[in-house]
């Protein structure tokens, strides 16, 4: 989620998981606005789960949340710290309004296999772990070459996931664009950050494909404070 989307857009990436084979059918992106996010997800046929990069439970005024407190303390070194989130600075936060309208619709924080359920995810750790890399990869922040050096590392890595993932990621050919190396040398300025925005909405898939299929996982804080899942991918069967 775009910490302000009605100015900044996000993306959605949708897929189906068939067995240990996870298809990418859909990327929706240059979205705006939390009833234009609600209004796709409603339009996906046969919805089981949802992972989200932004908070969708903020309960404390200040400060940081439990959460991000205690996985700042097992990645901060790797350079993958969260940021902070708390009633001062988002009072209206747009990811735990999202996520209210979905617990209404029946998606349930944390919820079985098998029942509709949503989660709160973070890209970075979650790289670090899906691909057990030393530290962060850099493909938010910095100049441009910095910026699209990133993401042609980290759609290398996606495409990866067909040969060497717990989970086969497959990739249609009409949206592998979204990984091409010689496309991403191509953008800049806003087609860069969409792009990005596209990578990032991949990691939410994956993830929640790895939650579906039962995967171990860390889960920092609770439903009732705010949580943050992570693969424990190093451990998983």
């Amino acid at each position: 989620m775009a910490w302000q989307s009605t100015r900044n857009p996000t993306a959605i990436a949708f897929g189906e998981l068939e067995g240990s084979v996870l298809e990418l059918t859909k990327i929706k992106e240059k979205i705006f606005s939390p009833q234009s996010v609600l209004a796709e997800l409603q339009s996906a046929q046969r919805l089981q789960g949802i992972a989200i990069d932004g908070p969708l439970i903020i309960n404390n005024e200040t400060g940081q949340r439990a959460c991000e407190r205690s996985l700042s303390q097992e990645y901060g070194s790797r350079h993958a710290s969260c940021h902070t989130s708390n009633l001062t600075l988002y009072p209206n936060a747009e990811g735990v309004r999202i996520s209210t309208e979905l617990e209404q619709r029946g998606f349930r924080h944390l919820g079985q296999q098998g029942k509709k359920w949503q989660l709160e995810c973070y890209p970075h750790p979650a790289l670090i772990e899906i691909f057990q890399l030393p530290e962060r990869l850099k493909y938010k922040k910095g100049r441009v070459a910095t910026k699209r050096e990133g993401q042609q590392k980290l759609a290398d890595l996606m495409l990866g996931l067909k040969e060497t993932g717990s989970i086969e990621l497959s990739i249609p050919d009409h949206l592998r664009h979204f990984f091409d190396p010689e496309h991403i040398a191509s953008l800049r300025g806003r087609a860069l950050k969409h792009n990005e925005d596209v990578l990032d909405a991949m990691v939410c898939l994956y993830m929640a494909a790895l939650y579906q299929s039962g995967h171990l996982q860390k889960i920092f804080g609770d439903i009732e404070d705010g949580y943050v899942v992570v693969p424990d991918c190093g451990n998983s069967p």
